[in-house]
């Protein structure tokens, strides 16, 4: 009687181990890449802690008593650009919306106009957006409001566009049976389906533009972001403080309404 196979168990294969290592080896070699790409000194990253220390030290006590005069009218005016930045963005980018969702537009060209739409405006960045308007518009308010509009058309657009792809054809096809006209179909048979996602759409946008405008002011684009550039180049740390702690206690209070919003309407 011959003896039984030996058998041994092996936890990869030798071409998954070798695909491992290859992975890795790619891994090791872009992480050194990047550190020599990037310059990092050694000396500053070793006094970093140190710096970091003698910046919250600066920073504190914090200068509330600047608020009246110097953050409150920013502040607001940030919630005003976020705001009807947003706006402005729903009535732009439905109808691009549409045009992407090939289930409701049938035309090929604007599919085509649409997606690139889409993909342009949420590809560049939003203080890149933000240097260009400035320099179209003039530093201020205007150029702030056109950023975040512009900047969000392709989240926007994009994700109500795939709402649209995603409805169940149902209720349409049965409107289209019965000579309902374009319009008509659109009302009564897509948006009851979508809307609830629109909206929760819409108010998640809301909740990012309140923090994009209040990082765009920093090339000049109005809100918040311009006092904070100005503190930071005269120096004054207490009020950099000041401003950073009513930036965060605005994004938190944003995302807590938007929070509400959404329970009850989704």
């Amino acid at each position: 009687m011959s003896d039984a196979v030996k058998r041994e168990w092996i936890r990869f294969t030798p071409a998954e181990r070798f695909a491992r290592f290859t992975i890795f080896l790619g891994c090791a070699i872009a992480l050194a890449w990047s550190f020599r790409t990037v310059e990092i000194i050694p000396e500053f990253l070793m006094d970093a802690p140190t710096q970091m220390a003698d910046l919250f030290r600066r920073m504190w006590p914090i200068n509330y008593g600047y608020y009246p005069e110097g953050v409150h009218a920013v502040l607001i005016e940030t919630l005003n650009i976020a705001t009807l930045g947003t706006l402005l963005t729903l009535l732009m980018a439905v109808p691009v919306g549409i045009m992407a969702a090939r289930n409701v537009c049938r035309v090929p060209l604007l599919n085509l106009v649409a997606t690139f739409i889409l993909v342009s405006t949420r590809t560049v960045n939003s203080l890149v957006w933000a240097l260009l308007f400035v320099a179209i518009f003039g530093p201020g308010t205007l150029a702030g409001t056109i950023t975040i509009a512009v900047r969000s058309i392709g989240f926007v657009g994009k994700l109500f566009g795939e709402a649209l792809e995603e409805a169940s054809q149902g209720p349409v096809e049965a409107l289209r049976a019965a000579g309902a006209p374009w319009l008509s179909v659109f009302l009564k048979g897509y948006w009851p389906q979508v809307s609830p996602a629109f909206w929760g759409i819409s108010l998640f946008r809301w909740d990012i533009n309140v923090r994009e405008s209040s990082v765009i002011g920093l090339v000049g684009a109005g809100g918040i972001g311009m006092a904070l550039d100005e503190s930071l180049n005269l120096f004054h740390w207490d009020r950099v403080a000041l401003i950073l702690l009513c930036i965060f206690a605005v994004v938190i209070a944003a995302e807590i309404l938007v929070t509400q919003i959404r329970k009850r309407i989704i």
